[in-house]
């Protein structure tokens, strides 16, 4: 039976349609699996392992979870090298990004005698208000100028108080670079002298707080000296300084070497700082100096550029004659000499022609001897009591006719000079000048000397025997906080701080130490003090470093139950990392076990630009204040 022919043509049709639909299945599935594999191994190739290939059809989409954009696109171009990049469906993520690091915030603050500037970056949530008001309060004549950046990141930990204590330490520093960043201050300032230095140093270490660490850089500069004086003399003891000036270490060390050729003796200082009136003063002072001493005995006494020299009373005088004439030549030409050679004094019946005053240690004044006129005596009593106070002073000098012309001049310049002691006694005669006593300031002499030297005026003679003696130290004075340590220290060589085995409790044999330490600390006041603990290496570390911060703490709650104030101080432990000992043996672990009071001391400020330049710039005596130590 034959196969109706609409029946066969739609039965081949359905045929052929159905080997088509498989032919094609084929072929896609063929060229999807080309394709992911072609695509995979080029991400793999690149280092893609992250990245996840999955044909559909033509398409091939791209999965998975790339580290960052530049990677993500990096997985793309390495897919569109296999197949078109129409065909490439990209459905991948990136990583979110880290955190951003929080900027560094500092600020630095300038004060010279042009106002107050901060300049910096600080966090948004600075109440700048109220930073310029308390910086405003320091110096309400003078303008603060607001320079600051700001972030909008939390303030980072140390932030409020390294400004707090950068606000206080500017109060006490009219000129001054503070720069303030979290947990650290850098202070770099100018002291008047060397005293205010040091008391700056240890007035700024104590008054911060103890986690905040410092880093002080003050610097006293060297003092322009009016009258720029040196004056040495030379008698049967011996050389020595009445006072010593020098422009430079280099002119020092010329002056000071020639003055031990010439028999210097004792002690001695000479104080480097502006205002020579010559380059070669140096020079001038060797060649007085070695004059005097080929003379013999007698004095030498410069002021600025004016030279006296004047010898002992029975020096020959042809070779008093030989000797200056051959100073003079020799000395540079600014400098004036002016030679004496004192004669013998007559005989007076009438009795010593002088002017006597006395400085007693209470502060007692007597002035008896000779005046000239009841108006020097008028003035020398007013003068007097102005300088020792009204109640003070007791006159009884007597009016003596035909006194030198210069004889005011003496006695009141001498009454000055005598003001500048604690106690002593004024001896003024128509050739001399003489000042014996002591002082608490150890400059007094070389002061007395320039000042006599520049009222006197020129081929004047004067002596002067002053001794320095350190003034008492004030009953309520503060122990320096090094000698504190010392004490402390020397208290645990004696008696080691122990503790109960395993545990932060205070042995109870260790008890007397402790009450020895609180005693010290007491009278220390408020020092900057870090209380350790240490341990031995046996154990865990991270044990051992708890157990070291629970033992510094209890010690610092011993102190505080003694009623030690305690505000400045830190309790740290630091577990096995810091031995001193041999952990290996049971005589070093018991000395690595152990309690240390550490004394926090400033850090040094690296020499560096640090723009204190532009504080001195605004200054107007800038130039006038050198950034060099004073030495003495």
């Amino acid at each position: 039976m034959r196969m109706p022919y609409a029946l066969a043509v739609a039965l081949i049709f359905a045929v052929t349609a159905v080997l088509s639909l498989v032919a094609a299945s084929y072929a896609v599935t063929k060229i999807e699996d080309a394709s992911e594999f072609a695509v995979r191994r080029a991400l793999n190739l690149k280092g893609h392992d992250w990245a996840e290939v999955q044909s559909d059809g033509l398409r091939v989409v791209l999965t998975g979870t790339a580290p960052d954009e530049a990677t993500r696109f990096n997985a793309l171009t390495a897919a569109g090298t296999e197949v078109d990049t129409s065909r490439v469906i990209d459905e991948m993520e990136v990583a979110p990004t880290a955190d951003l690091t929080p900027p560094r915030f500092s600020a630095e603050i300038l004060r010279n005698d042009s106002g107050i500037t901060i300049i910096g970056l600080v966090p948004a949530s600075l109440d700048r208000d109220d930073l310029i008001d308390r910086l405003q309060r320091l110096d309400q004549n003078s303008s603060v100028s607001d320079l600051m950046e700001s972030a909008d990141y939390a303030e980072p930990k140390g932030w409020d108080q390294a400004i707090d204590y950068a606000i206080e330490a500017l109060s006490g520093l009219p000129r001054a670079k503070i720069s303030a960043s979290p947990g650290l201050v850098r202070i770099t300032a100018i002291a008047d002298s060397q005293q205010e230095k040091n008391r700056l140093e240890q007035d700024l270490s104590r008054a911060a707080p103890p986690g905040l660490r410092i880093g002080l850089s003050i610097s006293a500069p060297r003092p322009v000296i009016t009258p720029f004086t040196l004056r040495y003399l030379i008698d049967e003891n011996g050389g020595q300084f009445d006072a010593c000036s020098a422009q430079s270490e280099d002119a020092r060390e010329l002056i000071v070497a020639t003055a031990r050729e010439a028999g210097l003796t004792g002690p001695y200082s000479c104080t480097i700082g502006l205002g020579v009136p010559s380059p070669r003063w140096s020079n001038a002072a060797q060649l007085s100096i070695l004059a005097l001493a080929e003379i013999g005995q007698g004095s030498v006494t410069m002021s600025d550029a004016d030279i006296t020299l004047v010898a002992a009373q029975d020096t020959s005088p042809i070779l008093f004659d030989r000797v200056v004439g051959e100073l003079e030549n020799a000395l540079p030409d600014v400098f004036a000499l002016h030679a004496v050679l004192p004669e013998p004094e007559p005989d007076d019946p009438a009795g010593p022609i002088e002017f006597n005053a006395t400085l007693s240690p209470e502060g007692l004044v007597q002035l008896r001897g000779r005046v000239s006129d009841e108006t020097l005596r008028d003035m020398t009593d007013s003068f007097a009591r102005a300088a020792f106070g009204s109640t003070q002073v007791y006159t009884a000098t007597r009016v003596v006719q035909d006194l030198p012309t210069d004889w005011p001049v003496r006695v009141l310049a001498g009454l000055d000079a005598l003001s500048h002691l604690h106690n002593g006694a004024l001896t003024v005669t128509p050739d001399d000048v003489s000042l014996t006593g002591v002082s608490h300031d150890p400059d007094a002499k070389a002061r007395i000397a320039g000042l006599l030297s520049d009222k006197l005026g020129d081929a004047q003679d004067f002596n002067l025997s002053i001794t320095y003696v350190e003034p008492p130290a004030p009953q309520d004075a503060l122990p320096d906080p090094e000698v504190c340590e010392e004490q402390i220290a020397e208290v645990q060589s004696n008696s080691k701080i122990a503790f109960e085995p395993g545990s932060a409790t205070v042995a109870s044999d260790s008890r007397d130490a402790l009450n020895q330490i609180a005693d010290i600390l007491r009278e220390c006041g408020p020092i900057r003090l870090e209380i350790q603990g240490h341990t031995d290496s046996q154990g865990r570390e991270e044990m051992n470093q708890q157990l070291s911060q629970a033992r510094a703490q209890s010690i610092l709650n011993e102190l505080r139950g003694r009623r030690v104030p305690t505000s400045s101080f830190s309790a740290v432990g630091y577990g096995e990392t810091q031995p001193i000992a041999d952990n290996d043996t049971e005589e070093g672990r018991e000395i690595n076990r152990r309690i240390k009071f550490h004394l926090i001391r400033p850090e040094p400020v690296p020499d560096t630009e640090t723009g204190l330049e532009a504080v001195e710039a605004e200054s107007p005596d800038a130039e006038a204040q050198d950034a060099g130590s004073e030495d003495q």
